[in-house]
């Protein structure tokens, strides 16, 4: 246990691949007609609310809580308070599964809880480690606690925005994705082509990316409130072009070897693909808007937290940062998972098909990860001899 609660990322990312399969899971059960759950959510809204504030919150807290550390200088957070934020988050999961037998508030307290004190943490470490460079890290934080109020509010009945809530949960997700992926991405690839003595590296940070990420998000803010505008579709169709650009700035293709490094680009070229889709439905074109999602979030989501978590695993603990093939698998699992969800809207006859396909390979795509990768979460930091 004391490993287990050493760093952030050990019992939260387990948590994440866990609760992504058995959530999913479940979800298949409701759509095949084999299950009812009890919960006030109805079964659509406790899917998604499950993937953001279940799954990719966990993962969201297992890397920040892990990143801060370096960013900071301070010691990381551990042993109880890392115990007890991982309590606050199967309690959230067990108060939203088991809503339906619960008061409403107290139910919406136990699951807030966690997102919660986890931006109240997030922000201690950040304003104590006066490191002010991450302090907007907390804007999606924030977001995803608005978000995730907004969706137990609708299930109250207070007149809010149909969707709002996960509206906004999904481009905090996004916003982390476009910002995070900003860093590591072209950083972790220069650094392994100079040890390769490439010539040819990614471009650094400048106005193209600062343009590109505005674009983005101030798109992703206007279609969360005014999902049918037509100018918020123009603007996710312009961001997709930009963030298109900023990704070949990047120089993926030279990956394509080590692909636990080109599994990154693979991510973040979904949140292009997503973004230029959903675009496009909202302008009128003939796009399903759940294709466009699922773009989104089983594309872009579910690949880049399979990304991270698998390198932030093996670099953290020691390991070699070199793709073993279970985790080959993983990657073609994930986005086959993606490209089969986003093929279902298209296809009314074979939909259901389709989306038991998809949704058995993103169960298999984290299963593998908790198989291959609780072993080393699990033990000890392998120390260089």
């Amino acid at each position: 246990m004391t490993t287990m609660f050493s760093y952030g990322f050990r019992p939260f990312f387990l948590a994440a691949a866990g609760w992504a399969s058995i959530a999913i899971g479940l979800w298949l059960a409701v759509v095949l007609g084999y299950l009812r759950l009890p919960t006030r959510f109805d079964p659509l809204a406790w899917h998604i609310h499950e993937m953001l504030f279940g799954v990719v919150l966990a993962a969201v807290a297992g890397f920040l809580l892990t990143a801060i550390a370096t960013w900071t200088g301070r010691r990381p957070v551990s042993a109880g308070p890392l115990a007890m934020l991982f309590i606050l988050w199967a309690l959230g999961r067990l108060a939203c599964l088991g809503s339906a037998f619960l008061p409403l508030w107290p139910a919406a307290a136990a699951d807030l809880a966690f997102p919660l004190a986890l931006l109240g943490v997030v922000a201690r470490e950040i304003v104590g480690g006066r490191n002010w460079r991450n302090l907007p890290m907390l804007a999606p934080l924030a977001v995803f606690v608005i978000a995730d109020l907004l969706m137990h509010l609708e299930v109250a009945g207070v007149a809010i925005p149909a969707g709002l809530g996960w509206r906004l949960g999904l481009i905090a997700a996004i916003q982390l994705i476009s910002v995070v992926g900003g860093r590591i991405i072209p950083s972790f690839t220069r650094n392994w082509l100079m040890k390769r003595g490439r010539v040819h590296l990614p471009a650094f940070h400048g106005p193209i990316d600062t343009t590109a990420l505005g674009v983005l998000h101030a798109g992703l803010l206007l279609w969360a409130f005014v999902p049918e505008l037509r100018a918020a579709g123009l603007l996710l169709i312009l961001s997709a072009a930009l963030n298109g650009w900023r990704l070949s700035r990047w120089v993926g293709t030279a990956t394509r070897s080590e692909p636990l490094l080109f599994i990154l680009h693979v991510g973040y070229a979904w949140v292009c693909l997503g973004v230029a889709l959903l675009g496009l439905a909202v302008v009128g074109a003939s796009i399903p808007i759940a294709s466009a999602l699922h773009a989104l979030t089983v594309g872009a989501i579910g690949t880049m937290l399979l990304a991270v978590m698998t390198r932030v695993s093996l670099g953290h603990t020691g390991r070699v940062l070199c793709a073993s093939r279970p985790t080959l698998v993983i990657y073609l699992l994930i986005n086959a998972a993606a490209l089969v969800r986003v093929a279902a809207s298209w296809s009314a006859a074979a939909t259901t098909t389709f989306i038991v396909v998809s949704g058995l390979c993103w169960m298999a795509a984290f299963g593998l990860f908790e198989i291959r990768y609780s072993p080393v979460l699990l033990a000890p930091r392998i120390t260089p001899k």
